[in-house]
Parts: C-alpha cells; sequence; structure tokens
C-alpha cells in the first residue's frame, strides 16, 4: 500500500511539473526600482497586498516575501518547490500573483492539487 500511495506521488508530481505555471513578467521602458513592486496575491478567496522598496502591505511576513520575490527578480514561475510531504487529497486551488514587479508587468496563476502543494511550492508568498 506505501509503495502505491508513493508510486501515485511521484506520478502525480510528473504529471503537475509537466503542465508548468502560466506566467507572464513584461518589461517596462521606465527606472527600475523596488519601490515600483506593488503586487496583490489571491488564492481562494484570500487576497493580500505586497509592496517591495520597503517591504509593505497587508501580507503578514512582507520583509521575506518580498526576499523571495527579489531571488527570482519578481517571476513566480522561478520558484523552486520544496520538499514536504503532501496528503494525496485532490482539492485544486489557484494561486495568482497580479502587479508590478521593479516597473514591469507581472501575472502569474498555477493550479495545485490543494492548499499543502501551494504551500509547498510557493513558501512565503502564499502564506497567509
Amino acid at each position: 500500500m506505501i509503495r502505491t500511495m508513493i508510486g501515485l506521488a511521484a506520478a502525480l508530481a510528473a504529471v503537475a511539473g509537466a503542465a508548468g505555471p502560466a506566467a507572464a513578467v513584461t518589461g517596462g521602458s521606465g527606472p527600475r526600482g523596488a519601490a515600483d513592486s506593488k503586487l496583490t496575491l489571491t488564492y481562494q478567496a484570500k487576497v493580500v497586498h505586497l509592496t517591495c522598496g520597503p517591504a509593505g502591505g497587508d501580507h503578514p511576513r512582507p520583509v521575506q516575501a518580498c526576499a523571495t520575490l527579489r531571488d527570482i527578480d519578481g517571476n513566480p514561475a522561478r520558484l523552486k518547490s520544496g520538499d514536504a510531504f503532501c496528503m494525496l487529497l485532490y482539492a485544486p486551488v489557484t494561486a495568482r500573483v497580479q502587479g508590478t514587479w521593479e516597473g514591469r508587468s507581472v501575472r502569474w496563476q498555477q493550479t495545485y492539487g490543494n492548499t499543502c502543494e501551494m504551500a509547498r511550492a510557493t513558501g512565503v508568498l502564499f502564506q497567509f
């Protein structure tokens, strides 16, 4: 039974990875700076606003969220998934990021099998 669950988890991870996230980060012609970073993050009925430079908004961990975004140049499609174990419960959730990062437009969304998978993939960004 455990082998079956591990095999199923591996198969689901492969399928999820093959689908890939939808992302768009388009360039702007103005000067770039963290002060131009204003994003809205949503999943289910939850919404938070995040600004970077300085870190703020109503995100519960804005400093860490801004650091994460800095590491991936504001492109959530570049997030590296963690290694937490999630239950094989299918309750899809779609995470979205919209706004501007250093003057560039950001529109990203990805659907995960459940909130645990979303948290594993996005880290602090969607911990609200």
